[in-house]
């Protein structure tokens, strides 16, 4: 027997259950779909995120910041602190209860906004009269059918070709964010947003970091001047960015990882660490989804196709997120699904690409929102500066 609603939402991340609320807020029947598990096999509502960006890379941060403070500048303010230990497994607990309480926090909005959740895989079935139906596999099987679909199915990390993730030697954010112990070396391929975060973290903790990027700029998104002055605080503090270079292979061995490749001057390098981070980018999450059996429209890189008003190529099929174009932002997705239910609902919901906020929580921090001189210089538009 199919469950009928107005709304269905699969995907539990920042655009998929903020959607779901909002939805459900303006007076529909919404069910949300999410396979994600915590340690116990429980529901871990919250997507990518909650469970493995955005909140536990912010836990570890602060820890690593308050360890670095005792050790390197309590004494600038007359502060003793002898013997300042860190015991990564305390670390690693606080993050997941972090991320825990974060996980039951969605949960109690779920029930509260009175969205029903299904703990499962959502995935398309077929087309039927008043709308589509969707099956749930998971703790329990269910068939669900709704008029409106919202895909918010998220994203996954980007694997280096020949380099898969084991989340041992060879981790992407997931596996970054769960080692057991500070490695003696560490390196970073990337040096966006997770790549420079994840390497402050485990440098502060006493780790010899190797940043290694393709690009030959610095922060390539961000204000010349600024990348600049980033690039300099992080070479004093003494995390190491390359730039520039070209990698030709990353071979696991016995007791970590060697990364061979070219750097700037074309000389070949080889460069041996415990643990290595990839971080070149994510790719769009649709495997699964069954979206041939609707006739749901993807592109060459498996993100679903949609317009300015995350409208598919299906009539009442939705999708919003790291799914479709555009940043892979958690607010991003957030504005994004609100919008969506708004419209849903007769409304006129709006997103504006040019307001989103960017920030990499590194020390200094790094923020900017619109665009840079840079980017108004090669537009020909008149600007004023101030620094």
């Amino acid at each position: 027997m199919s469950k009928q609603f107005d709304v269905i939402v699969i995907g539990a991340g920042p655009g998929g259950y903020i959607a779901a609320i909002r939805a459900a807020q303006l007076g529909m029947q919404v069910a949300c779909i999410d396979e994600w598990k915590n340690a116990a096999g429980g529901p871990a509502p919250g997507g990518t995120c909650t469970n493995v960006g955005c909140i536990p890379s912010k836990a570890l941060l602060q820890s690593s910041e308050y360890f670095e403070h005792a050790n390197k500048h309590f004494a600038e303010h007359g502060i003793t602190a002898k013997d300042v230990k860190m015991d990564v497994a305390t670390m690693i607990g606080r993050k997941d209860t972090v991320v825990k309480q974060n996980n039951d926090g969605i949960l109690y909005l779920f029930k509260k906004n009175k969205v029903t959740f299904f703990h499962g895989r959502g995935a398309f079935s077929k087309a039927v009269d008043g709308g589509y139906e969707v099956q749930v596999s998971g703790a329990s099987n269910e068939t669900l059918v709704a008029k409106q679909i919202i895909v918010a199915t998220g994203s996954n990390a980007r694997a280096l070709p020949g380099a898969e993730f084991d989340e041992d030697t060879i981790l992407s954010n997931d596996g970054a964010l769960a080692l057991g112990s500070v490695p003696k070396t560490l390196g970073v391929i990337g040096s966006g947003v997770i790549g420079l975060e994840m390497g402050s973290v485990w440098r502060r903790l006493g780790a010899q970091v190797t940043v290694l990027e393709g690009l030959p700029t610095f922060l390539g998104a961000v204000d010349e001047q600024i990348a600049k002055e980033a690039k300099k605080a992080f070479d004093k503090q003494g995390l190491k960015i390359e730039l520039g270079v070209k990698i030709s292979e990353v071979k696991k061995g016995k007791k970590g990882v060697s990364v061979a490749y070219a750097n700037a001057k074309g000389e070949a390098v080889t460069l041996d660490v415990d643990k290595l981070i990839v971080s070149i980018g994510r790719v769009p999450n649709t495997t699964g989804l069954n979206s041939e059996a609707v006739g749901l429209k993807l592109d060459e890189r498996g993100a679903v196709v949609v317009d300015e008003e995350c409208r598919t190529n299906l009539p009442g099929v939705w999708a919003v997120g790291d799914v479709v174009r555009g940043p892979m932002l958690a607010h991003k997705a957030e504005e994004e699904g609100v919008a969506v239910a708004e419209r849903i609902a007769g409304q006129h919901g709006h997103v504006n690409f040019n307001t989103i906020p960017w920030v990499i929580y590194t020390s200094p921090e790094i923020a900017w929102v619109g665009r840079t001189e840079q980017q108004l210089k090669a537009d020909g538009v008149k600007y004023k500066a101030g620094t």
